[in-house]
């Protein structure tokens, strides 16, 4: 099975069920937006750590553009790659909690879920 089929059936249900995360546990996220900067710090460098493993996985593995689920693939991979540098490189920045980022938690939520649609119809069904 070809590498983007194989990255996109994973990708999907995760993003699907961390967008639904979102509107179903808002108060959780909410709160963990809010208390982040009090977070252990190892668990935060663990965190940055994961995320940039993850998209220089995808993108050592998969960095093409030549159809949709390529592109957003490839796309998932730059910004896990990037949240992780940024959580690594700028801990105290990144994870700054503010209102914006608790009234962006329903946008967030149909983000992730969205996508994960498109990517899950296309690695399934396409």
């Amino acid at each position: 099975m070809e590498t983007t089929f194989i990255i996109g059936r994973i990708m999907a249900p995760y993003l699907i069920v961390t967008g639904l995360g979102f509107f179903l546990s808002k108060s959780f996220y909410k709160k963990s937006i809010e208390e982040a900067e009090k977070s252990d710090p190892v668990l935060i460098n663990l965190s940055g750590m994961v995320h940039f493993l993850i998209g220089m996985t995808i993108l050592t593995l998969h960095f093409r553009r030549n159809n949709l689920l390529e592109t957003m693939i490839s796309i998932l991979g730059f910004l896990f790659t990037l949240k992780g540098a940024f959580i690594i490189a700028l801990p105290v920045l990144t994870l700054k909690s503010n209102e914006a980022s608790i009234k962006l938690l329903r946008v967030m939520g149909t983000g992730f879920t969205t996508a994960g649609l498109i990517i899950g119809y296309l690695s399934y069904l396409g």
